[in-house]
């Protein structure tokens, strides 16, 4: 009987041992497949940026273009001498660009999140004239004492002029209408004190 429970007992050691070395190749198989799926989505990221580049090329046909990517992947910045069909007016072009690059991403698996594209910085300087377009119309709707309508707006820069008039006390915004046509109309505040 004291062999039979030696052996259950020896028995019993091998099968957890036997697991511990289950587990270790588990977690070198997990290992192995966090490394794949990053490498997927690094050359998927390359694949990506490399059908943004024909795309541009296509549409500024000639023109050599230079894409440089952020650290985070968020934000692809594209340069090339003459690259305004590529941007559009008032970004439109750029804009359908971002979105067709971004369905592409999202549909093959490319991307697990949106990308924005910035075409000669075009977004940047686009931000500080809207900046400015805003702080002008809020100091117009105070002196004049009634709300200005803005030209309608990509989500983008609806969101810039709210977030920045927003920390003026004199005024307030708010966006109305739809699609296309949704604008943000600046509000004077009136003081009754």
């Amino acid at each position: 009987m004291e062999e039979n429970l030696k052996e259950a007992i020896d028995s019993f050691i091998m099968t957890l041992n036997g697991n511990d070395e289950e587990k270790r190749i588990e977690k070198a198989w997990e290992e192995k497949q966090k490394e794949r799926n990053e490498f997927k989505n690094n050359s998927g990221f390359k694949r990506l940026l490399e059908i943004l580049k024909r795309t541009i090329e296509l549409v500024c046909a000639g023109e050599k273009i230079r894409i440089e990517p952020d650290s985070s992947k968020e934000r692809i910045s594209v340069y090339g001498k003459d690259l305004s069909i590529a941007i559009g007016k008032n970004g439109k072009n750029m804009e359908a660009i971002e979105y067709i690059i971004n369905l592409i991403g999202k549909r093959k698996k490319l991307i697990d999140k949106r990308i924005t594209i910035d075409i000669k910085d075009y977004r940047k300087k686009n931000v500080e004239k809207i900046r400015k377009i805003a702080i002008e119309m809020a100091k117009k709707a105070v002196k004049e004492g009634r709300k200005i309508a803005l030209r309608p707006m990509p989500s983008y820069e609806r969101k810039v002029v709210h977030n920045l008039l927003s920390t003026m006390k004199n005024v307030r915004t708010a966006s109305k209408d739809e699609g296309k046509k949704r604008r943000i109309i600046i509000y004077p505040v009136i003081n009754n004190s």
